[in-house]
């Protein structure tokens, strides 16, 4: 049986696809989160097979939830299922260790498909993304000097989140976060909030009109 862990913020939506999964009658439902703390917490607990997570979440994304399991297990096997389907976000997602990324927009077969490739360790991209982002590295060379911390708390920034708030999210202090701002700054070449939000934009890692 495989042992699933369910990351979305809204409890209707893990609710259908927990229901979607067990159908299979190979997989279980061990726990489900809604934020990257409660599934930390949960995936500590139950040790899952396989951990799949939206990309929004309230506070941190699910993009610092792959970050933060991959730094207590280098065998967590991650999958991301998201409306969010920009090729940065694919990129970033793969590049933070996730074995599959599927849209919410696919055939709900895709997320099943997706929990056999990960349990085999094969990287999985839903069908109607276009698959090279498989292997293509075209993520923007800028990005590509951001650690995973600076990545999340640009994202965060870009978002319209202060300093402060940004914080208390990822559980450093403010003295950290504001020199995290300075060097994202100094590596992006973006001197304001503005520049940043635009930059996200553009790149599809934040919507339109988000700020």
């Amino acid at each position: 049986m495989i042992r699933l862990l369910l990351v979305d913020d809204h409890p209707v939506v893990r609710t259908g696809y927990q229901h979607l999964l067990e159908q299979d009658g190979d997989m279980t439902v061990v726990a489900q989160a809604g934020s990257v703390d409660e599934a930390y917490a949960h995936f500590v607990a139950h040790e899952p097979d396989i951990t799949i997570t939206d990309v929004a979440l309230p506070g941190s994304s699910g993009l610092d939830l792959i970050h933060r399991l991959r730094e207590r297990s280098a065998q967590a096997r991650t999958l991301v299922f998201s409306m969010h389907d920009s090729e940065m976000l694919v990129h970033r997602a793969f590049e933070l260790g996730a074995l599959g990324f599927v849209s919410k927009s696919c055939a709900p077969d895709s997320l099943i498909e997706a929990v056999h490739s990960a349990l085999a360790s094969r990287r999985y991209l839903s069908p109607g993304l276009p698959q090279h982002w498989l292997h293509s590295a075209a993520r923007a060379p800028a990005f590509a000097q951001l650690t995973p911390r600076e990545f999340e708390v640009f994202r965060l920034l870009s978002r319209g989140e202060s300093p402060a708030e940004c914080a208390r999210v990822l559980h450093l202090s403010p003295k950290t976060i504001s020199n995290l701002q300075s060097q994202i700054k100094e590596k992006l070449g973006t001197g304001t909030s503005a520049a940043m939000a635009h930059l996200a934009i553009s790149h599809g890692l934040i919507p339109p009109g988000n700020t």
